[in-house]
C-alpha cells in the first residue's frame, strides 16, 4: 500500500507532517541517550583503570613471586585495563553515530519543508484557477446585468423612434452592442477557466499529488534504511561478551534487524487512509444565460463576428504554451539520457555529499520523474483548451460565421414578429416553390442529412436556424460533409463564390450542371441530388384537428391528412428546442420506419420541411393504456387483462427480434385501440443494439419501471425490458395504480435491492403472478425472454376460453 493512493486527502497530509515531526523527536531523543551511554562508558572507563591500577598495587610482590594466585590476579587487572581501553573505544565511536545521527535530522528537516512546499506549490496552482473560476463568474454576472440593462434601454429607444433611426438611438445600439460583445468575451473567458480547472484538477488528483506522495515515500524510506544503519551501528559498540549480556545483546539485534523500510510505514498508512480525494466539480452556472436570447450555451465556446479574432490569438497562445512545454520535457530528457544531474529542487545539490550519503540514483530519477509528470500535466492542460478552440472553430466547417449578437442583428425582424411591424415580408418566388423540389428536405436536422449522404458528390438543400434567421444550407458529401449557406446578395439573389441567380433552384441547378466546385477551397462538386425519402411528409399535408395530449418534446395533436383524408395521431416538437433535442425527437421517427406488427404503433411519416417538426402515426382511438384501464377499472375483466398481457408480449417479442431495446415500458406508453387491442408506444429512449450502456447520466429515469443493473449500472439489455414488462403487468392487473405506492424512487430502490417485490393484486391469477416474479427476478439471465413469456400468457389465455 503507498503513499500515491492512500493519502491524499488533506487528514493524511497533515497526519504525514505530524508524522515526520514525530520522528525527529524521536531521533533527538535517541541521540541524547546515546550520548548518555557514551559518557557513562567513559567513566565507567576510568573507572576500570582506576580498579585495575589499584589492583596491581601489591605490597612486597617478590614475596608473591611463583604465586599462581597472584599470577592470575594480575592477568586479571590487565584484563581489566584492556577492557577499559576497549569501553573508552566504543564511547568515542557511539560520539560518532551521534554525529551521523544529528546530519540524518538536519537532512530529514530539510527534506519535510521541500516536501511542503512543493505540496503547497501544487496546492496553491489548484486554488488560484478555482478563485479564477469564481473571479470570471463575478465578472459574467457584471457584464450580463449591464448587458441586460442597455438591451432593455434599446428596445425602448426602437419602439419609440417613429423612423427606427435617429443619433439617440444609434447611440443606444452602439452601447448595447459594446455590452453584447463584452458579454460573449467574458462568456468564453468563464469556459475556458472552468475547462482550465477541470484540467489541472483531474491532473493534481491523479499525476501531480500522486507523483509527490509517491517521491516522498521514497525519501522516507531512505531515511528508515540510515536511521536503522546507525542504530545497528550504536547497538554494535555496546555490545558486552558475558553471556548474560549476549542474550541481551541477541534479543537487541534480532529486534533491530526486524525493521524493514518497506513496512515502516505500513500500520501509519492504514490508520489514516483515505478514498483519493473527491473531484472538485466545475461547472458551468446555467442561470446567467437563461434570461439570454441567442446561441450562449453552457461549456460551449461562442464562435461569430465578435470572438472569432479573440479565440484565434488565444489559440495562438494557447499552442505556443504547448510547444514550450514539449521542448522543456525533450530537454529534460536529453539531460536524464546524457547523464546529467537535475539538481533544481533535488533534496541535495550536485556535488555535495553528507556523512550519511542521502543522495541516491533512486531519488534523483524519482525526482526527475515527477518534474517531468508536471510538464507533461501542464502540456495536456493547454493541449485540452487548444482542442477546445480547434473544435469550435472547425465545427463551422464551410459555413458562414454566425453573427456575434443573437438578438441585435436581428431585432428588427423580432419586432416584426412580435406585431411591432405590421409591414408583410416579401420574398422572393418562382413559379415552383422550394419546399416542392425532392431535393429540399425542410429542416431536416444535420445529423439525419449526414445519415443521407453516402458518396462523394451527393447532395441535398435544408433549411437551417442561425441566431434566430432562417438560412438556407446546401449540404454536400465531399472528402466528409461539408455544408455551404446559400448567400443573398443586395439585389436580393442568389449565390456561392460563383454568379448570382434569381432563384435557389437555378443556383443549385448551375452548380449541378457545370460540374464547378462549390468554393475553391473546398472542391466539393454536385454530382446525385439526394431525394426525401417517402416517409419525409409534407407539412401542408397535415391538418392539425385538437390537442389530445403533451409529450417530452411538445403536443400531441388528433390530425387529418389531405391526401388520404386519414385520421392520424401527430407528436410535434417545440421550435425553441435545441438541435440535440430535435435530433432525440426524429429519433423514435427513425425506428418505427422500419417496424411492421400489429402491437407497434405504426409510423405514416415524419414532417421537416418546415418547423414544427412532426411525426405522424396511427391515430389508437382508445388513448393511453394507463387512462383506458382507469377509466373502465370495473367493465375490464379478467380475460381482457390478460388479452392486454399478451398483445403486450407479442410486441416486445417483436423487438426483441429487431435487437431493440425499449427502456420506457409502461402503462402510459401503451395505446389501447377500441378492441382492447395493446400497441406499443413512445419510442423517444428506445436503442437499436443487444446491450447499451448509458453514458450521460441517469436523468429522467422511469426508476419504477426500471431493471436494478440498470438503474446500478447503466447496463440495458432486452432483459430490463423484461423487468419493465412485469411492472406492466402489475399495472394491467391493479387495473392502473401506482407501483410501489406511497414509496419515494430512492425508496422504492432501496427495498427492490434487500429482495422486496410488490404483492400480487386482487384477483390476479396465480399463474399471472408467478410470471409477474419471474419478470423480477434479481439475476438478468434468470428471466424469461419475451417469446417464452408470449408462449405462456398464450397458452393460460387458451387454458381459460376451454374452461369456459
Amino acid at each position: 500500500m503507498g503513499f500515491s493512493s492512500a493519502l491524499q486527502s488533506r487528514a493524511a497530509h497533515e497526519a504525514l507532517i505530524v508524522r515526520q515531526d514525530a520522528e525527529l523527536r524521536l531521533m533527538e531523543t535517541m541521540k541524547r541517550s546515546i550520548q548518555m551511554k557514551a559518557k557513562c562508558d567513559k567513566e565507567y572507563a576510568i573507572s576500570l583503570t582506576a580498579v585495575a591500577q589499584q589492583g596491581l598495587k601489591i605490597d612486597r610482590a617478590d614475596e608473591m613471586q611463583g604465586s599462581l594466585i597472584s599470577k592470575s590476579w594480575r592477568s586479571y587487572m590487565d584484563e581489566l585495563d584492556q577492557q577499559a581501553k576497549q569501553f573508552k573505544l566504543n564511547a568515542e565511536q557511539l560520539e560518532v553515530v551521534c554525529d551521523k545521527l544529528t546530519h540524518l535530522s538536519q537532512d530529514k528537516r530539510k527534506a519535510r519543508k521541500a516536501y511542503q512546499e512543493e505540496h503547497a506549490k501544487i496546492a496553491a496552482r489548484l486554488n488560484h484557477l478555482t478563485d479564477e473560476v469564481v473571479r470570471k463568474k463575478s465578472e459574467y454576472q457584471k457584464h450580463l446585468e449591464g448587458y441586460k440593462a442597455l438591451r432593455t434601454r434599446f428596445e425602448e429607444n426602437y419602439i419609440k423612434a417613429p423612423s427606427r433611426s435617429g443619433r439617440k438611438l444609434d447611440d443606444v445600439r452602439d452601447k448595447y452592442q459594446k455590452a453584447c460583445r463584452k458579454l460573449h468575451l467574458t462568456h468564453n473567458e468563464y469556459v475556458l477557466s472552468i475547462t482550465e480547472a477541470i484540467e489541472v484538477e483531474k491532473d493534481f488528483r491523479n499525476v501531480l499529488l500522486p507523483g509527490l506522495l509517491e517521491h516522498q515515500q521514497s525519501v522516507q524510506e531512505s531515511f528508515i534504511l540510515l536511521w536503522r544503519n546507525i542504530l545497528q551501528e550504536a547497538v554494535q559498540y555496546g555490545d558486552l561478551t558475558a553471556d548474560k549480556y549476549k542474550e541481551i545483546q541477541k534479543r537487541i539485534d534480532t529486534l533491530i534487524g526486524s525493521i524493514n523500510p518497506t513496512e515502516e510505514y505500513g500500520e501509519f498508512t492504514e490508520k489514516y487512509k483515505t478514498s483519493p480525494t473527491t473531484p472538485l466539480l466545475f461547472q458551468f452556472d446555467e442561470t446567467l444565460i437563461q434570461d439570454i436570447p441567442g446561441k450562449l450555451q453552457s461549456s460551449t465556446l461562442t464562435v461569430d463576428n465578435l470572438t472569432v479574432d479573440w479565440l484565434r490569438n488565444r489559440l495562438q497562445e494557447l499552442e505556443g504554451a504547448v510547444r514550450d512545454c514539449q521542448e522543456k520535457q525533450l530537454k529534460m530528457i536529453e539531460h536524464v539520457n546524457g547523464g546529467s544531474p537535475v539538481a533544481n529542487g533535488s533534496i541535495i545539490s550536485n556535488g555535495s555529499n553528507t556523512s550519511n550519503g542521502i543522495q541516491s540514483n533512486k531519488d534523483s530519477l524519482c525526482r526527475q520523474s515527477k518534474d517531468l509528470n508536471a510538464l507533461r500535466c501542464q502540456e495536456k492542460q493547454k493541449q485540452k483548451l487548444v482542442d477546445m478552440i480547434k473544435c469550435a472553430l472547425n465545427e463551422v466547417g464551410c459555413e458562414e460565421l454566425p453573427s456575434g449578437c443573437d438578438d441585435d442583428l436581428t431585432l428588427e425582424q423580432n419586432f416584426i414578429e412580435n406585431g411591432y411591424n405590421n409591414e408583410q415580408q416579401i420574398s422572393l418566388s418562382t413559379n415552383r416553390p422550394l419546399y416542392e423540389e425532392e431535393w429540399f428536405h425542410g429542416v431536416l436536422p444535420r445529423e439525419e442529412v449526414v445519415r443521407l449522404l453516402n458518396n462523394d458528390g451527393d447532395f441535398l438543400v435544408r433549411e437551417t436556424i442561425r441566431n434566430e434567421e432562417s438560412q438556407i444550407v446546401l449540404s454536400v458529401c465531399w472528402n466528409g460533409h461539408k455544408h455551404f449557406i446559400v448567400q443573398t446578395t443586395s439585389e436580393g439573389n442568389f449565390r456561392f463564390e460563383g454568379p448570382p441567380f434569381a432563384s435557389i433552384q437555378e443556383l443549385i441547378m448551375h452548380q449541378y450542371h457545370s460540374e464547378l466546385p462549390v468554393t475553391v477551397k473546398s472542391g466539393s462538386i454536385l454530382r446525385r441530388p439526394v431525394c426525401r425519402e417517402r416517409w419525409e411528409l409534407s407539412n401542408d399535408d397535415v391538418v392539425l384537428l385538437e390537442r389530445i395530449g403533451r409529450g417530452n418534446f411538445g403536443d400531441v395533436y388528433k390530425a387529418k391528412l389531405k391526401s388520404t383524408k386519414l385520421d392520424v395521431a401527430v407528436k410535434t416538437c417545440r421550435m425553441t428546442l435545441p438541435d440535440e433535442q430535435k435530433r432525440k425527437f426524429l429519433q423514435e421517427g427513425r425506428i418505427l420506419k422500419q417496424y411492421d406488427h400489429p402491437n407497434i404503433v405504426k409510423l405514416i411519416g415524419i414532417c421537416v420541411q418546415k418547423q414544427p417538426i412532426m411525426i405522424v402515426m396511427e391515430l389508437v382511438l382508445g388513448g393511453s393504456l394507463l387512462t383506458y384501464l382507469r377509466k373502465n377499472s370495473n367493465g375490464l375483466t379478467t380475460r381482457q387483462q390478460m388479452g392486454m398481457c399478451r398483445d403486450a408480449a407479442a410486441g416486445m417479442r417483436y423487438l426483441e427480434s429487431k435487437n431493440c431495446i425499449h427502456r420506457d415500458l409502461a402503462a402510459r406508453n401503451c395505446l389501447v385501440d377500441l378492441e382492447h387491442s395493446v400497441k406499443i408506444s413512445d419510442f423517444g429512449m428506445s436503442r437499436e443494439e443487444e446491450e447499451y450502456i448509458v453514458s450521460d447520466g441517469m436523468k429522467q429515469i422511469p426508476v419504477k419501471w426500471t431493471a436494478p443493473e440498470a438503474l446500478n449500472f447503466g447496463k440495458y439489455t432486452s432483459l430490463c425490458d423484461v423487468w419493465s414488462y412485469g411492472i406492466l403487468m402489475w399495472e394491467i392487473f391493479s387495473k392502473g395504480d401506482t407501483p410501489y405506492s406511497g414509496m419515494t424512487n430512492s425508496r422504492a430502490r432501496e427495498r427492490i435491492d434487500t429482495g422486496y417485490r410488490m404483492p400480487t393484486p386482487k384477483s390476479t391469477p396465480e399463474e399471472m403472478y408467478r410470471l409477474m416474479l419471474q419478470c423480477w427476478a434479481a439475476d438478468a439471465e434468470s428471466r424469461p425472454h419475451f417469446d417464452e413469456i408470449y408462449n405462456v400468457v398464450d397458452a393460460l389465455i387458451l387454458r381459460l376460453d376451454n374452461s369456459h
